[in-house]
């Protein structure tokens, strides 16, 4: 879809103030005290064709001021309206961008009866269930979360008004399109406005706004072309393996208090983020496979400046907002112009400014030079001048696989070995100490007595499904020892058991990458 198919339907010019909106009194009480005199370019534009009831299509970049662009008119309309009924559904792509959105709009409601609730993988079910129940005013959820909960019965939002779709070109990105579908399937067929908010606009998208849009206004401000005009670029040319004392010399320096990092992989960010602590910096890392409470307990502090860098990913960091975030940083070059633009948006949020720093090895030289060609700029060079670019690095930032599975390995027969021990302990103890434990796990000598109970210790520490050896830990071959064995060659494009959208397990995104995982294996899984 090109530029041309959003043709210039301006509204309105850019008021000078939120009052010109005309929105509840307690809205603007709420938008005044959080420091909003005059709205962005898309809140101008799209909520009074949103007050009135339109359908609205935007295509705008991220940091552009979109959340408040669909909460405003929609908690506007249903200020109102009688309590205790959800009429409100936004669906975003990722936990923290759920989350961000809910905690916009408990800010702006502070002067309100207005509810909101976020549904997502990674938590328990039951608070969420009892937002359903209780009738959340705005329920914002993630795609497979929320058709977990739409296989129960209390889940039904027969009374919804009101639909958002945000980010709909990185739901498409992530693979969440057919899981969006079959949401929409859920929703009742009756009459209902709503909004639908994308970067770009690829062709599924597009062949989805046709689908759920009646005579839309439509709306293209800023497409994803080039990073926000507030940002300074700058490219730190640097070989592979000093990027980390690059980073530890520019933070030591002074000129960045907080900085946000993004690396390639989750293994790396592990890396960094440890290298970083080990010099004195505090740092705390975001991915797929930190359990939600983790990667909750991480964003916060990073925002209440517990934390002077917040190492992330792509995808986790889909929804990190924090105000007034001067530094990115690439520590490794994206490998699409699309994600160089997200991340670099992450700072000059809402038309304010910001620095975005990118560390080329020889390697990546080409990966950065289509960058450049995309955002049409080719960006400066810098050299830091006290900094040794030909020291020899004291630990190494990427660990070769092999080594990392030898050690996981090495690990895991360390506690098979050692439950194991267990099990024959428990069963000398219980046999009251008649029969010594075998040196090596080999069979005690003992008088016989049942087949069964002679051969308990070895069968053990084979991890049979009965008795005392399956309270002591034993690992069956084709158990959890299995689904660690396989966890190295699959680690880098996110685990199995991150972010679980199964029906109420808190355990969801723990880094053993398969307990407690959906059987679905969709939903939130590795991106959220």
């Amino acid at each position: 879809m090109s530029p041309s198919d959003f043709p210039d339907q301006a509204y309105v010019t850019v008021p000078p103030s939120f009052s010109s909106l005309q929105l509840h009194p307690s809205l603007q009480k709420g938008l005044k005290e959080l420091g909003f005199a005059r709205p962005t370019p898309i809140q101008a534009e799209a909520i009074p064709p949103a007050l009135e009831g339109r359908d609205v299509l935007a295509c705008a970049m991220t940091g552009s001021g979109k959340t408040y662009a669909f909460l405003l008119p929609i908690l506007h309309h249903i200020m109102e309206k009688p309590r205790g009924i959800t009429r409100a559904l936004v669906i975003t792509p990722t936990r923290e961008l759920a989350a961000q959105i809910v905690e916009s709009l408990n800010d702006v409601t502070v002067h309100t009866p207005l509810t909101g609730a976020a549904v997502f993988g990674g938590v328990g079910m039951g608070p969420q269930e009892h937002a359903f129940r209780s009738g959340a005013d705005v329920i914002v959820a993630t795609p497979g979360r929320l058709l977990d909960h739409f296989r129960m019965p209390y889940a039904k939002l027969e009374h919804l008004e009101y639909l958002v779709l945000d980010e709909a070109d990185r739901m498409l990105d992530m693979g969440f399109l057919p899981e969006i579908k079959k949401v929409l399937r859920h929703l009742p067929q009756k009459k209902r406005q709503t909004l639908f908010f994308s970067a770009t606009m690829p062709a599924p998208i597009a062949a989805l706004t046709k689908d759920l849009l009646t005579n839309p206004f439509t709306l293209n401000l800023q497409r994803q072309s080039a990073p926000a005009v507030g940002i300074t670029q700058a490219v730190y040319p640097v070989a592979q393996d000093l990027k980390s004392g690059l980073l530890v010399a520019l933070l030591k320096r002074g000129d960045m208090p907080q900085a946000l990092v993004f690396t390639r992989t989750k293994h790396r960010a592990n890396r960094l983020a440890a290298q970083l602590v080990a010099a004195g910096i505090k740092a705390e890392r975001i991915h797929g496979n930190r359990s939600q409470a983790q990667r909750t307990q991480a964003l916060a502090g990073f925002k209440d400046g517990a934390y002077q860098v917040l190492v992330a990913t792509d995808i986790a960091a889909r929804g990190i907002d924090v105000e007034a975030l001067g530094h990115v940083v690439n520590f490794d070059v994206p490998l699409a112009a699309e994600d160089y633009i997200h991340r670099v948006g992450r700072t000059a949020r809402a038309e304010a400014t910001g620095e975005a720093f990118t560390f080329v090895s020889p390697d990546e030289e080409g990966d950065l030079k289509q960058i450049e060609r995309a955002i049409k700029k080719t960006l400066p060079r810098v050299t830091v001048p006290d900094f040794d670019y030909s020291a020899k690095p004291q630990t190494k930032l990427e660990v070769p696989l092999a080594e990392r599975i030898a050690e996981i390995r090495k690990k895991k027969a360390e506690d098979r070995a050692r439950a194991a021990a267990k099990v024959e302990r428990r069963s000398a103890a219980q046999s009251g100490g008649a029969r010594p434990s075998a040196p090596s796990g080999g069979r005690p000598a003992a008088p016989a007595r049942k087949s069964s109970e002679s051969r308990g210790p070895s069968a053990g520490s084979r991890g049979p499904s009965g008795g005392g050896a399956g309270a002591g830990g034993g690992a069956p071959k084709s158990g959890a020892a299995g689904r660690v064995r396989r966890g190295p060659h699959r680690g880098q494009g996110g685990n199995s058991g991150g972010g679980n959208s199964g029906g109420g397990n808190s355990g969801g995104g723990n880094s053993g990458g398969g307990a407690g995982g959906s059987s679905r294996g969709g939903g939130d899984s590795p991106y959220a």
